[in-house]
């Protein structure tokens, strides 16, 4: 099994990344503000644009370590990424299922299931374990629409329809959101999902986490030897993660969903950690975004056991855990894609 290794977050707007003997260098306008060596890296997110030495990014392309490059904002830029894993035969086996329209519709119905069932289960959890704090009979409604979603899913006989009752349950599931913030109400008001741009705080997180996580799946589905821009359910655009676009669905509501959750309920973060822009967006201040960062890589350590595998795993490798699975799948070693179902 692999192992799960350190991600190196660069969050100064002003670092260039340069390279010392087997050592990662930052430097910020010229001094030296850190250095960590490569070995135990698996993955170096900058949120700069000053950029990185050629030498450096040969070193991570010969080590498959990869460099994404994220605005200061946290919008995706770019990837870099080292040799590609695999054989050619996993990727023509990848092709040849998603372009297939029925075998693509199994793959992709499995991913919305798990999104739908893991929505559903984070509802049920705060019914049981806030009873006194949240609307019970309003989140109880809501998880049966959700049961209900998941019928129509399984029986749905193409993918057009298949967007459309994923798109009814995503409505259901952000219509009561805002019923799980349990602290911080007024400093974390939600009245539905907003995306480019985020207009709320909370939805601010949730897309800085949406990228955090995509760009984990992406590097998990090229551990594994898949190509992450051919996918199921999403169309395929040039530079686009179609597969990584796929996958994150079931991992959404269960991972980050709730780390986005407990931010707020456990008051790690607060209102003032926020600013408005001209055009209405919010945007994370620095230190903010550190503590998001630090919060994250903690989340990642925490372990549980896997609902298909019944193995102990870390958080953090359940999206490589799931790209193996897909893998598996498509070598032929499993009959179906079996889905991340968390409860």
């Amino acid at each position: 099994m692999k192992k799960l290794l350190n991600t190196l977050y660069v969050t100064s707007e002003e670092s260039y990344l340069s390279l010392d003997g087997e050592n990662i260098v930052i430097s910020d306008h010229g001094h030296e503000v850190g250095r960590l060596p490569l070995h135990n890296l698996e993955e170096i997110v900058s949120f700069g644009y000053r950029g990185t030495s050629p030498a450096l990014m040969g070193a991570c392309a010969e080590r498959n370590i990869a460099l994404c490059y994220l605005s200061p904002q946290g919008k995706f830029l770019a990837r870099v990424s080292g040799r590609v894993k695999g054989n050619v035969i996993l990727r023509e086996q990848q092709y040849k299922c998603f372009w297939d329209d029925e075998k693509s519709l199994d793959v992709a119905k499995n991913c919305i299931i798990g999104k739908i069932y893991n929505a559903r289960w984070v509802l049920e959890r705060a019914t049981r374990d806030h009873s006194l704090q949240v609307d019970v009979e309003k989140l109880k409604t809501s998880s049966e629409k959700l049961k209900n979603s998941l019928t129509y899913i399984r029986n749905c006989q193409s993918k057009e329809q298949l967007r459309g009752f994923e798109g009814e349950a995503a409505q259901v599931y952000f219509g009561v959101f805002d019923e799980l913030i349990l602290q911080q109400k007024k400093d974390f008001p939600f009245s539905g999902r907003s995306k480019r741009p985020p207009l709320d705080q909370v939805n601010a997180l949730l897309s800085f986490v949406y990228t955090l996580l995509t760009n984990t799946i992406t590097s998990a589905l090229e551990t594994v030897g898949l190509d992450p821009y051919v996918g199921c359910l999403h169309t395929e655009r040039p530079g686009r993660v179609s597969l990584s676009l796929d996958l994150i669905e079931e991992l959404r509501p269960v991972l980050a969903d709730r780390f986005v959750l407990s931010l707020i309920n456990k008051k790690i973060i607060c209102k003032k950690g926020f600013k408005q822009k001209e055009n209405g967006a919010i945007l994370m201040d620095d230190e903010t975004r550190k503590i998001v960062l630090i919060e994250w890589q903690n989340k990642k350590k925490e372990t549980l056991t896997h609902p298909f595998l019944k193995e102990k795993v870390e958080w953090g490798m359940v999206p490589y855990v799931q790209a193996m699975l897909l893998a598996r799948y498509l070598r032929g070693d499993l009959d179906t894609y079996p889905p991340f179902l968390w409860k």
